[in-house]
């Protein structure tokens, strides 16, 4: 009953108070980003989402869209932003989701949405992450999230669809808020890079 019901209402309830309490920092980051990044503040990209359906997620920017002399886009770490270093640090370039979370697509808590081409990788034991609505925040992402293999995450991803509850979820909640509040372990460090999904690591 939880997972069916009272979790969309909880995600539409919590997703509509955040913003509403965050819409400074959300108008005053776009407004930032639509100057640095030449007219585009925000990053849309296709992910797979509940039964591998596909959902467009949108993010602040954090990276600008600059080109080598061939117009291959430069490394991610060349056209990272001081400002798009900030808003990843302080999980800010995540608030836009919140908007997939109002639209169903996404819920608050649940396995993050990867790619697309990470799907034939999977073994049968970890498609089942996404048997759930994918999220803002998860299971592994409280436990370890870069710091920990593939491998690792994807059974906390199963681990977290197989025993979806209000607990849990409330649990998850508050250990990202602490994490988000302290920066510990929010988003991808430039000294402990997350290798690709190669389907053994």
């Amino acid at each position: 009953m939880y997972n069916i019901l009272f979790k969309r209402i909880i995600d539409i309830a919590i997703s509509f108070f955040v913003l509403i309490i965050v819409s400074p920092i959300f108008i005053i980051t776009t407004i930032i980003l639509l100057f640095i990044n030449k007219g585009k503040p925000f990053f849309f990209q296709d992910r797979p989402g509940q039964n591998e359906k596909r959902i467009r997620i949108i993010k602040f920017k954090s990276m600008t869209d600059q080109k080598d002399m061939n117009g291959n886009l430069l490394p991610d770490i060349e056209r990272m932003t001081s400002f798009g270093n900030f808003i990843r640090k302080t999980s800010i370039d995540e608030l836009p989701q919140l908007l997939n979370v109002l639209k169903g697509d996404m819920s608050l808590v649940g396995p993050r949405p990867l790619l697309f081409k990470y799907i034939p990788l999977y073994n049968e034991n970890q498609k089942k992450r996404h048997f759930a609505k994918p999220g803002i925040t998860g299971w592994a992402q409280v436990n370890g999230r870069n710091s920990i293999s593939w491998t690792k995450k994807f059974e906390l991803d199963v681990y977290y669809v197989e025993n979806i509850s209000l607990v849990l979820d409330l649990k998850i909640l508050w250990l990202t808020f602490m994490k988000v509040i302290k920066s510990e372990g929010v988003n991808q460090s430039e000294n402990r890079p997350m290798l690709p999904f190669d389907g053994s690591n």
